[in-house]
């Protein structure tokens, strides 16, 4: 049976060459396409899952709310005493509890020195919860040496060639502090689907010495910078815990309470499944940067989009045609075919087509694996013989296309009555021509919604770009501080100001393009009364130059002076969020209020405009500006744009002498704003191939429609060729019916791209307002391409010679 619907098969694609690449070719995109979009997907969900205890890792999160009990701030990272206070009060549910605290020092072994980014301090059970495996080593003592130290094989190979690590030191230096490691384990290089990875784990020994001991460091809720995992009991549901964290809050940090608040009011802590990390925690602060569930079901549904084009298109022209196979149908079933038979035939021969277009496919995706691999930073990859799931994928895409592709030609195809086939009176009716249009319309309005969706994402991408963010982010260079720095600034300045390229210098906490993590209390009068203020207030460190340096404008008040002493003890500044924030009905009513931030008091001395310190997915916050004392990071340099080249040449001399032994690494602010919106500059482009893929196959499909249209109406254009009509009137006749089905798919796809991407721009506390106009252009494009795709056979069949017309039939 199968080898009598190949033989079928394959005549019909001699028979139908032009038909038949146009079927296959186009089924053969769309299963390419979307086999490579869902090996993305694949690749997205199967992050941590090789841990062999993925389904019992939970990991901790902290929450603060304002007054209002809104969220302002939410940290993938909690303070150091809750990993062993959770231990201890949930013995027995709790397994294990780890921390981890990431650096970023300088290196040094002999003569390579090299500051290292994925340099974590783990507490020493951490290979007891987490399954990365030790080559070299033993994992049960590796931490637990205040100087053990493990590494990864490739950072090994960095350091130590082929020599053997184990019992080699490396030097550790950090913000003026130098620490010998000794290597005690060589782990396996941690897998790329991991939420994060690490090239070094040390003794966690060393931190606690740095808090003043342990009694100091689990009285430390302030430094929330611990990434803190929990060991769950098998078959546990996380959920029973997280249900019992208020009144874990509430016992422990009282302090957070007020005389009407819990402290869980003010404060929380949230379990995240490790597998739902990647794709569900985008919080204020992270390891790496994750990825997004709702572009994983976006993509998933642009595949099935594709894949379902395609399908149209095959349906489209098997039906378009069923009238060349109705002698065929006719003749099978007066020898004895039954429908049932006729049904798996033509079943059959679409599943041959199908597999024949998945070959193709398959060759497409091994061709495009690797640009797409790159282009993503994901490392995806077709693994048939070792990969089940792959198997069952690719299985199920051929079933999915052989079925949904040929179950309507095959009923359709396989109902022909054969009286009135063999007798010539055979006619499809209407039913079946409204169909056909419905699916061109279908397939129209995905390509609509696809271009529309390209349109906005880069209209909102082009408005992130140049959107005034009200300060001067443009040319300032932003180059990491240092012991040597920081106690001679105010000299340093003044040489680097010499060079003819700065403008200006500043240090600073943090600068714009940042995120704003750091706050305390705050109090505040309001009303003539100091009182309490329970919405955070972020807080920036910086020079006295520090808003001349980013062209930050005052609404009321004055700047920081470096003549007046107070102004680095007792003075502050504010942006008008903060204000806001605070009570105070204008910039003006807060100067010279009472101001009280940590363990500072003094007065508020200026009121700065609101900017965008941070990317334009939040919104402005409440900022607070003090000279600094011990928590600088930051020198931003603002270099003449015309002398970029020469100025970098001659900071990087100097920081050759004031940091030495470290690289000399820098960023743009700019360019690090522009780096914030790669996810939706690179969805952006995503959009513009997949809807180019969209159209073209769309596009194959009414190419086929309009060849067999043109072919069916011969004999009636040459009549009407023969009675005068001309070349633009003919061709207006053939595209008429075409151009009405693309108006109709735009009326569908506009009110549905608009939810979509009004959906989308809701991520954006700041964004374009979307326009018809761009709608209208999407659809616009779309008729463009059908006009240009039908105008060919309809030039073609109106400028054929009616005599040849008429003697064809």
């Amino acid at each position: 049976m199968l080898k009598n619907y190949f033989k079928i098969a394959l005549r019909n694609i001699r028979k139908n060459p032009g038909y038949s690449f146009i079927n296959i070719f186009g089924l053969a995109l769309g299963m390419g396409v979307s086999i490579l979009i869902l090996l993305y997907v694949q690749y997205e969900l199967s992050y941590d899952t090789y841990h062999e205890n993925s389904d019992r890792i939970v990991r901790v999160s902290r929450q603060w709310f304002n007054s209002n009990g809104e969220t302002s701030l939410h940290l993938g990272h909690v303070a150091p005493p809750f990993a062993p206070m959770l231990e201890e009060d949930f013995n027995g549910t709790i397994q294990e509890a780890v921390r981890f605290l990431q650096i970023n020092p300088l290196i040094r072994y002999e003569d390579k020195s090299f500051v290292e980014d994925r340099f974590f301090f783990a507490d020493a059970e951490v290979f007891d919860v987490f399954s990365w495996e030790m080559l070299k080593g033993d994992p049960e003592t590796a931490l637990t040496y205040p100087d053990g130290l493990v590494l990864t094989e490739h950072t090994a190979k960095k350091y130590f060639g082929n020599e053997d690590p184990i019992g080699k030191t490396l030097e550790l230096e950090y913000q003026g502090t130098r620490l010998p490691f000794q290597v005690n384990g060589i782990v396996k290089n941690v897998p790329e689907n991991s939420h994060f990875q690490f090239d070094f784990l040390a003794s966690m020994e060393p931190v606690i010495q740095f808090y003043g001991g342990r009694e100091q460091m689990m009285n430390n809720f302030g430094s929330n910078n611990f990434a803190t995992y929990l060991l769950l009991p098998e078959d546990y549901d996380y959920e029973n815990l997280q249900s019992q964290i208020p009144d874990f809050i509430n016992r422990h940090l009282t302090s957070f309470g007020g005389p009407d608040t819990d402290p869980s009011e003010v404060t929380m802590l949230n379990l995240w499944p490790l597998t739902d990390i990647h794709l569900y925690s985008n919080l204020d602060s992270e390891i790496e940067a994750n990825g997004n569930i709702e572009y994983v079901y976006l993509f998933t549904a642009i595949a099935l989009f594709i894949l379902l084009i395609a399908c149209i298109n095959f349906m489209n022209l098997s039906t378009a045609r069923s009238s060349q196979r109705a002698v065929e149908v006719g003749l099978r079933k007066v020898v004895g075919a039954d429908r049932g038979s006729l049904i798996r035939q033509f079943i059959g021969e679409s599943m041959i087509l199908a597999v024949i277009a998945l070959a193709l496919a398959l060759f497409f995706v091994q061709l495009m694996l690797p640009f797409f691999n790159e282009y993503l930073a994901i490392n995806a990859g077709l693994e048939l013989t070792e990969n089940w799931r792959q198997l069952a994928g690719l299985a199920g895409v051929v079933l999915f296309v052989g079925l949904i592709a040929g179950s309507y030609p095959a009923f359709f195809l396989s109902g022909f009555q054969p009286a009135s086939v063999l007798k010539g009176t055979f006619s499809v009716g209407s039913s079946h021509r409204q169909f056909r249009s419905v699916l061109v319309v279908t397939q129209f309005t995905i390509s609509i919604a696809l271009i529309a969706s390209m349109i906005v994402v880069y209209n909102q991408l082009e408005f992130m770009r140049t959107k005034d963010l009200g300060f001067d982010k443009e040319n300032i260079a932003v180059l990491p501080t240092g012991e040597n720095i920081n106690s001679n600034y105010e000299n340093i300045r003044q040489r680097l100001l010499g060079h003819p390229g700065i403008i200006n210098v500043s240090v600073s906490s943090r600068v714009p393009s940042g995120r704003l993590l750091d706050s305390q209390d705050t109090q505040a009068e309001v009303n003539g009364d100091l009182q309490e203020i329970n919405t955070r207030i972020a807080d920036i460190h910086v020079s006295h130059n520090f808003m001349e340096t980013f062209g930050i404008d005052l609404v009321a008040g004055r700047n920081f002076d470096i003549n007046l002493a107070s102004d680095s003890t007792e003075s502050f500044i504010l942006n008008e969020s903060a204000v806001r924030a605070i009570g105070w009905s204008s910039p003006e009513e807060a100067i010279d209020k009472e101001f009280r931030y940590g363990g500072r008091s003094g007065r508020v001395i200026g009121v700065t405009n609101n900017f965008n310190f941070e990317s334009l997915h939040q919104t402005i916050a409440p900022i607070v500006f003090l000279i600094p004392d011990n928590r600088i990071r930051n020198v931003a340099i603002k270099i003449r744009g015309d002398m970029r080249t020469e100025t970098l040449d001659y900071l990087e001399e100097q920081w050759a002498t004031l940091r030495p032994g470290y690289p000399f690494d820098y960023f743009f602010v700019e360019d690090n704003f522009d780096r914030q919106y790669a996810n939706e500059e690179r969805l952006g482009e995503i959009f513009g191939y997949f809807s180019l893929l969209a159209i073209i196959i769309a596009a194959l499909g009414l190419f086929g429609l309009a060849s067999f249209t043109a072919q069916q109406r011969v004999k009636e254009i040459g009549i009407r060729k023969v009675l005068g009509a001309k070349i633009s009137q003919i061709v207006l006749l053939l595209s008429k019916k075409f151009t009405l089905l693309v108006i109709t798919a735009f009326i569908i796809a506009v009110p549905v791209a608009w939810i979509g991407m009004d959906r989308w721009l809701s991520d954006f506390a700041y964004h374009i307002e979307m326009s018809i106009w761009t709608f209208v252009m999407a659809g616009v494009v779309a008729l463009l391409v059908a006009w240009l795709t039908i105008s060919y056979q309809s030039l073609k069949a109106a400028l054929t010679n009616p005599v040849n017309s008429l003697r064809s039939e």
